[in-house]
């Protein structure tokens, strides 16, 4: 069975940081792409981060580069996102997603919520 379960997300004052995880189960993580994505309150789901199955390098919406960081660890079919300096435009749920030519799984999400 497919699973992708996110977790780390909750209450946090402006400035802060947050480290989300994703742990994958059920498919082959080393061969798939993954990204974390974003859906605040009446908006539209916002791509934020990348790392394929190719290339460890991360990739970045620009608006995230500076205070993101995305990591993957294929020995524990997990990936996470650290963020720093949070703000309170940051509150939304955060999705992870695997994909590869043939399928695209997610997540449930995790809640993020920056207030003061």
């Amino acid at each position: 069975q497919v699973q992708l379960a996110e977790s780390g997300g909750g209450l946090v004052q402006p400035g802060k940081s947050l480290r989300l995880s994703c742990a994958a189960s059920g498919f082959p993580f080393i061969t798939y792409n993954m990204r974390w994505y974003r859906q605040a309150p009446g908006k539209e789901r916002e791509w934020v981060a990348e790392i394929t199955s190719a290339d460890p390098t991360p990739i970045y919406a620009d608006s995230f580069e500076a205070r993101f960081t995305m990591s993957r660890d294929n020995a524990r079919n997990t990936v996470y996102l650290q963020m720093n300096n949070l703000k309170v435009e940051d509150t939304a749920v955060y999705l992870c997603n695997a994909y590869n030519y043939m399928n695209d799984y997610w997540g449930q999400g995790t809640q993020v919520t920056v207030s003061s």
